[in-house]
């Protein structure tokens, strides 16, 4: 079964690719979100000329191939243009085996604890407190993850003061019961992140992401080794050689790839696969209702070292208005706060054909 087709349907924040063989059967992928129209490009210079004419059940060695054909272009834009291949090609095949992904790496389908993430820095202390609690009580969730910091904030606060006032008004808001996880998007140096995480250990927050530049990776490292809360982090990197340093080296407690920029599903399982022969959690990033959260469903239901959450984006229309409206069906419904992976074949979702009209497309035969 040969791959025959690959087309790609973008605006500047999603691109949807579709796989079409030589038998006629189809699957359904993405590349990763923003710029999208960029990657689709991607696509069809430098991953569709490799692809076509290849075995598309053989995943495995195309992923492998391709980023050695261009050996040239490494980095993020080929990562987030490959992820898109590569999880259309394992829609296809779990709709060739009418099985869903996860059951294809070893997994069932089922529920997922959820934690309610919040991308907004605009916003006041009391204000994020009064949206998460009325969260909890509509949906269930019990851990919920907020920003401190500024992004890449050279150890500056988003406003004066906003880090200590949010920590500690979420903490005394929340129940023991209640986890909480904060981000610094690479706000801070290693001295001031040490400083940050012993106050977070003492508010009782259990989850302090990314607080150093993320390419910084001895400053992350320092961080951990000083603290007692988990550190996490990797949400951005997409080289395996580089994976493979944040694992060997204990660079974080819990690593946090992401689905479409590390490449797609195939490379994100070698990455959990090295991270649990060094007995490392893996809750990955997946910031936003496109696709990227239903690949980590399936992904998180099929690791051996899952972490404890599925990371589940609160933002609506008013934050993402590019989110909505992809799906025939929504995929994402969080019922006592848990998400459900079904028992649909491959990604289990079909893609809105209204949506797909207003695109931009391209495609590439074989």
């Amino acid at each position: 079964m040969k791959i025959a087709q690959i087309e790609t349907f973008s605006n500047e924040f999603v691109g949807m690719l579709k796989v079409t063989t030589d038998t006629g059967d189809i699957g359904w992928g993405q590349v990763a979100p923003y710029h999208a129209d960029i990657t689709c490009l991607v696509v069809h210079r430098q991953i569709a000329p490799h692809a076509l004419g290849k075995d598309a059940m053989d995943i495995g060695a195309l992923v492998a191939r391709i980023p050695e054909l261009e050996h040239k272009f490494p980095g993020s834009y080929l990562c987030r243009a490959l992820a898109g291949l590569d999880t259309a090609l394992w829609d296809l095949r779990g709709r060739l085996e009418e099985k869903p992904v996860c059951k294809l790496i070893g997994g069932e389908p089922g529920r997922l604890r959820a934690y309610a993430s919040s991308m907004k820095r605009d916003i006041t202390a009391e204000q994020e407190v009064e949206r998460l609690v009325q969260l909890r009580e509509q949906f269930g969730f019990d851990a919920f993850k907020f920003r401190i910091a500024a992004e890449c904030g050279h150890n500056i606060d988003q406003w004066p003061g906003r880090t200590e006032n949010i920590v500690k008004r979420m903490s005394a808001a929340m129940e023991d019961d209640i986890a909480l996880l904060v981000d610094a998007n690479s706000g801070y140096s290693p001295g001031k992140a040490i400083e940050v995480g012993k106050f977070l250990e003492d508010q009782g927050i259990s989850h302090f992401e990314e607080p150093c530049p993320y390419w910084q990776l001895e400053q992350t490292k320092e961080v951990t080794e000083a603290l007692s809360i988990d550190v996490t982090g990797g949400e951005q990197d997409c080289e395996l050689p580089t994976w493979k340093r944040i694992i060997d080296d204990g660079v974080v407690n819990i690593i946090q790839p992401d689905v479409c920029y590390i490449g797609g599903l195939t490379r994100a399982l070698q990455v959990a696969e090295m991270a649990a022969e060094r007995g490392l959690p893996c809750t990955p990033h997946c910031a936003n209702l496109s696709m990227v959260t239903l690949f980590t469903m399936h992904f998180l239901r099929g690791i051996p070292n899952a972490g404890k959450y599925l990371e589940f984006s609160i933002e609506g229309e008013d934050y993402y208005p590019w989110q909505q409206g992809l799906y025939v069906e929504d995929p994402y419904t969080i019922v006592n706060g848990f998400a459900t992976v079904t028992d649909k074949p491959g990604w289990g979702v079909e893609i809105n054909p209204d949506w797909l009209n207003k695109a931009s497309y391209q495609t590439s035969r074989f």
